[in-house]
């Protein structure tokens, strides 16, 4: 009878433990993945993506992995696992992380100010110039706005970006609130190669690259298309799905030019899971890897319309949420062409990566899939993500389709220039954004800066119209002024929004010998 009782006992221990692994010590990596792939193609289709490559990591392996759709429509090539694609602004938590690594170095401290290390930075805002932290840098809470066409398209160097900065226009106080800029990852970025005599892009290679086996993965676009397996970007034109140029940001490089694929992000995430261990080495210390990790200021959105996310905030290259009360860590990216998205669960030992090839419907799959996937990891009823997410872009084109309507209510018709076309023909220089050229295009004028190019059309007195096929629907307005003596002598324009109108004053035409 005794032994019968043993025997019993034995088999419901083997039984719980096949059933409930957790309770062992032993996590079970294994996910659900019914109908997930079916759920990948009918999304991609909806939301017109040609390719797209996901990768899911938990509990120390990778448990799925494969590309969907094709790299080249025109050549019917696929997506596999080894795709390169551009991460965008998924690159930023690997610049917080060389800071991290110079901070461990002894190189660099967090809070010290910037022009110790750096004696030419220099802001508009005293107080931020003075104060500035490199942690400052990776946080978006500089003060200032994006400021984008600062660096977009831009033939600068970034020495010279950075000096930029002095001349740009805060909309809000030092810290006061979060603001997303690229420009302030530059810098981060810069700063890093100034304080070890190398360059940021060296650093990532040496540093993170390497050690932890990211062989493929690169920090230009034109370095990718060496490559015998990467993605061409697409877009939305004409209600088509059609191939674009590729967008080289390596100017920008420390806010968003890595391009890496599916396998080798994983790699990534195990990093950052593993509290920035990489096998035996400590590629970053847990401390200050954790504090990448860590909340530094809240987020403007951190009242998600869903109840599901909630709290957001940003951490150092990294935003900080929570999803359905598991503590979520992510990063969204997108150049022409793609968008990108890096999400783990720290808590859960878990991460998906979602790398897709174009810049339209891609931002949707990436959340889609992202948030499907946590809730078959978590083992919880699926939100119906595609639906809602639908239903928000829907109202969101609805509500641009009112606004578009309503933007040109002030203009006044049968207007016409104070001037004949030749005298707004120059060159306009601003300290902050560069050199705003102005020529004429037969009976109309055109527009060059940071040689992208704009049809340059008369809306009424002396403003015009510009537009680009490189901005899609988004225009701009330019206002030329006069001095006393009725010449034109500045163009203003609302580059940055929040911010006074930008303005570029005429540079004087060299007299002819």
């Amino acid at each position: 009878m005794k032994k019968g009782i043993i025997k019993i006992a034995f088999i419901l221990v083997i039984i719980s433990i096949l059933i409930n692994p957790f309770l062992y010590g032993k996590k079970a990596s294994k996910v659900n993945l019914k109908g997930f792939s079916k759920l990948v193609e009918k999304m991609m289709k909806e939301w017109e993506v040609p390719g797209a490559a996901i990768a899911i990591v938990k509990d120390g392996k990778v448990v799925f992995v494969r590309g969907y759709g094709y790299r080249d429509m025109k050549k019917k090539l696929k997506v596999t696992p080894d795709t390169l694609f551009a991460i965008g602004s998924c690159t930023k938590a690997f610049t917080a992380t060389i800071l991290g690594i110079l901070v461990d170095e002894g190189k660099l401290e967090w809070d010290q100010p910037i022009h110790k290390y750096l004696p030419s930075f220099k802001l508009k805002d005293k107080i931020a110039s003075q104060q500035m932290t490199s942690v400052d840098l990776v946080t978006h809470r500089s003060g200032l706005p994006r400021h984008d066409l600062v660096w977009y398209n831009s033939s600068a160097i970034r020495e010279e970006l950075v000096k930029r900065l002095a001349f740009l226009e805060p909309n809000k106080g030092f810290r006061s609130t979060f603001q997303y800029n690229n420009l302030m990852f530059l810098t981060a970025g810069y700063l890093a190669g100034k304080i070890t005599g190398t360059s940021w892009e060296e650093l990532v290679q040496k540093n993170i690259f390497d050690p932890i086996g990211m062989k493929e993965s690169n920090f230009s676009v034109k370095n990718s298309q060496k490559s015998s397996n990467f993605s061409l970007p697409y877009s939305k034109r004409d209600k088509k799905i059609v191939e674009i140029p590729f967008r080289d940001i390596s100017l920008i490089g420390p806010a968003g030019s890595i391009n890496s694929n599916a396998n080798e992000m994983a790699k990534w995430i195990f990093l950052n899971l593993n509290k920035g261990k990489h096998g035996d080495k400590q590629i970053i210390s847990e401390a200050n890897l954790q504090k990448i990790h860590t909340p530094q200021i809240v987020m403007s959105s951190s009242l998600s319309k869903f109840k599901e996310l909630f709290y957001a905030s940003y951490g150092m290259g990294w935003g900080i949420n929570a999803y359905r009360r598991h503590l979520l860590i992510s990063h969204g990216g997108g150049i022409d062409g793609f968008i990108s998205r890096v999400s783990f669960l720290p808590l859960d030992n878990t991460g998906i990566v979602v790398l897709t090839n174009s810049d339209k419907g891609g931002s949707a799959l990436c959340s889609i899939i992202t948030y499907n996937l946590f809730d078959r990891i978590l083992k919880l009823p699926q939100i119906p993500w595609a639906k809602r997410i639908k239903e928000q872009a829907d109202k969101a084109k609805k509500d641009a389709e009112q606004a578009k309507k309503k933007k040109d209510k002030h203009r006044k018709l049968n207007t016409k220039p104070s001037h004949n076309l030749e005298d707004y023909t120059g060159d306009y220089k601003n300290p902050g954004y560069g050199i705003f050229t102005i020529k004429k295009d037969g009976d109309q004028l055109k527009a060059i800066f940071n040689d992208l190019k704009f049809k340059c059309q008369h809306f009424h007195y002396d403003i015009f119209e510009l537009s680009t096929e490189t901005f899609g629907e988004q225009k701009f307005k330019v206002s030329f002024h006069t001095d006393i003596k009725g010449n034109i002598n500045s163009v203003s324009t609302s580059l940055q929004i929040g911010v006074k109108d930008i303005e570029f004053y005429r540079i004087p035409e060299k007299k002819k010998k």
